[in-house]
């Protein structure tokens, strides 16, 4: 649609000419001689002052945000170096909002809009030149304010099609914010990363059948520019270290299996040293030979006890649509909803505040603030989410009844302010995201206890032994190739709103003797936030489970979120004790086999 057709076929949109306060604060704090500050600062007051279409109108709110990316990234296999690699990206995203606060051009997905030859995103110079980033943040935010047009214009057409149109406001107020944290800078000398990888990976040579072997560092120097028409300016900046690696093998059978070993640092030199790797990958590859021996899992129906990482992940995968507040775009894609709740992102808890959607004895609180759990630092914290506002712990839920969501800028059914929860990774949409999501009990039981309720429950049920889930599975971290995890992500997609979860390390555990038996192929149907609701018993064994939210888009806030890995994931954590679940049905290995090498490995010592 042409531009000027758009502005001037339908109604005229909404003027907000004093809905745009002026820059109040300084430029660039005095000492400092960032030029980036100085040229969003510039552009924007030019931008604010002068930004008009007269027949559309003047912006409302304009944001300019700018991430600063230093990554050094190291590959090793084996014992060998397989790629040692330094990245240095600037990334830039320009918001641009008309109408104003109650309707606004935001939270709306069309089928078209304008498109220039640079876009309102992208990359921009590396070298924090003052002109070549004022040429940048000109024409995007010259294209972010056309697009918004289009959008309103998109936006106000479809409303009018409506039976009752939404009343909730678009885009909440808040109180501006001005924070000028001090640079940090990359230095990749702490320790010498490529021997490190190489030592810690030779270990997987004594274990041939473990097919893939790549041992991924990561470390990250990251600085964040946020600064908007109503006041803002934000500069922070953070620092994140990882060990990942993905390992894989086949059953005799055929069956693919795999593992994973995965540790995350705030800095990286508190990432733990070679030899504490070492050991950490002989273990995740003896369980994978351990699991390659294993028998199939039958079909099973009963009691089921979730281990502390496990029953974390699981929170992590079945909350995340539930705990988000914020009301869903509209769309005019006939089956956004339908795909959204494929991907498990719809709220069952969206206009229940106040009734019981867990047991009475368990309390949910979401803590962005809190720095530290039992001495182990946290690395879901953080003092002022994407959109400027400071961080707020929530309390989700208390005693069993629904309290509060986590909230952006975007308000919902239940609450209109922002919490301090808006997330995103690589600049993307902010979202409300978990940051150190933690459940606790009243009624906690110590783990022998709860163990033996949970064979009880077994024996109660006529059955000779139940199902312990030690670990979850996150194709993130597993997929050795970009084809398993699309594979992976396709199956789960059939299923996740039903509540498919797959287990990684699952056990039997034998009611006469308590003997354990690790088993393969299972599959957990139908858990969600109703059988959360009827939790039989938790655990007063809690520890810190870290993971990196998927901030894709289909992923972010989806029980998909949970598959995240370092490369662009959001850190998070989730605390929480063992969970006993009293009416599980776990499926079988119903798949396909693959091939098994035709020639056997080769000796690698």
């Amino acid at each position: 649609m042409p531009l000027a057709a758009a502005a001037t076929a339908h109604a005229p949109l909404p003027r907000a000419h004093d809905s745009a306060p002026a820059l109040l604060q300084a430029p660039v704090p005095a000492g400092d001689n960032d030029q980036t500050l100085r040229a969003m600062h510039d552009e924007l007051a030019r931008s604010v002052a002068r930004l008009e279409i007269p027949e559309a109108g003047k912006p409302f709110y304009i944001e300019y945000r700018l991430l600063d990316l230093d990554v050094r990234t190291i590959t090793a296999s084996a014992g060998a170096l397989v790629s040692s690699t330094t990245t240095r990206d600037r990334y830039m995203r320009i918001g641009v909002r008309v109408g104003d606060y109650h309707l606004d051009s935001s939270n709306f997905i069309g089928d078209e809009g304008y498109q220039g030859f640079l876009g309102s995103e992208g990359q921009v110079g590396i070298d924090r030149d003052y002109n070549s980033l004022r040429q940048d943040l000109w024409l995007s935010t010259d294209q972010a304010y056309k697009e918004a047009i289009i959008q309103m214009s998109l936006k106000q057409a479809f409303l009018r099609s409506l039976t009752k149109p939404p009343e909730i406001d678009d885009f909440s107020k808040t109180t501006p914010m001005v924070r000028v944290d001090t640079r940090v800078e990359p230095d990749w000398s702490t320790r010498n990363w490529e021997n490190e990888a190489r030592e810690a990976s030779a270990v997987l040579k004594s274990f041939p059948n473990v097919y893939g072997t790549r041992v991924n560092y990561y470390l990250v120097f990251a600085t964040s520019y946020l600064m908007t028409s109503e006041g803002t300016t934000i500069r922070t900046s953070r620092t994140l270290a990882a060990v990942e690696a993905a390992l894989d093998t086949q059953a005799d059978d055929g069956m693919p299996l795999h593992n994973y070993y995965a540790v995350y640092a705030m800095r990286p030199q508190e990432l733990p040293d070679a030899t504490t790797v070492s050991k950490g990958l002989a273990s995740a590859a003896t369980e994978l030979m351990n699991l390659r021996a294993s028998p199939i899992v039958p079909d099973y129906t009963g009691p089921v006890l979730f281990d502390p990482a496990a029953a974390s992940s699981t929170l992590a995968q079945v909350l995340p649509a539930s705990l988000s507040g914020a009301r869903p775009p509209l769309s005019m894609v006939s089956r956004y909803d339908e795909i959204m709740e494929n991907m498990g992102g719809r709220s069952d808890w969206s206009g229940r505040v106040g009734t019981r959607v867990l047991p009475n004895s368990v309390t949910l609180v979401d803590d962005p603030t809190l720095k530290q759990y039992a001495g182990e630092p946290l690395l879901g914290s953080y003092d002022v989410d994407e959109e400027g506002v400071s961080a707020e712990k929530v309390t989700l839920v208390e005693n069993g009844l629904l309290k509060g969501l986590l909230m952006s800028r975007r308000p919902g059914p239940d609450f209109e302010e922002s919490n301090g929860h808006a997330r995103s990774g690589m600049l993307g949409d902010p979202q409300p995201l978990a940051s150190n999501l933690i459940l606790t009990s009243t009624e906690a039981q110590k783990p022998a206890d709860l163990r033996k309720k949970f064979l009880a429950a077994c024996k109660d049920d006529g059955h000779e032994w139940c199902l312990e889930v030690k670990s979850m599975d996150n194709p993130a971290l597993t997929s050795v190739h970009a084809t398993d995890f699309s594979e992976y992500v396709g199956e789960l997609a059939g299923g996740i709103s039903s509540g498919l979860r797959i287990p990684l390390m699952i056990y039997r555990v034998y009611v006469a003797d308590g003997r354990e038996e690790l088993v393969r192929g299972g599959r957990i149907d139908g858990l969600n936030t109703r059988s959360l609701r009827n939790m039989t018993a938790v655990g007063d064994d809690a520890s810190v489970f870290t993971y990196m939210q998927n901030p894709n888009v289909g992923f972010a806030g989806t029980a998909l979120g949970e598959f995240g890995s370092a490369q662009n994931g959001i850190p998070s954590t989730v605390i929480a004790p063992s969970i006993l679940l009293d009416d599980v049905e776990v499926r079988g290995f119903h798949g396909e086999p693959r091939r098994l090498p035709i020639v056997p490995p080769p000796p690698l010592q």
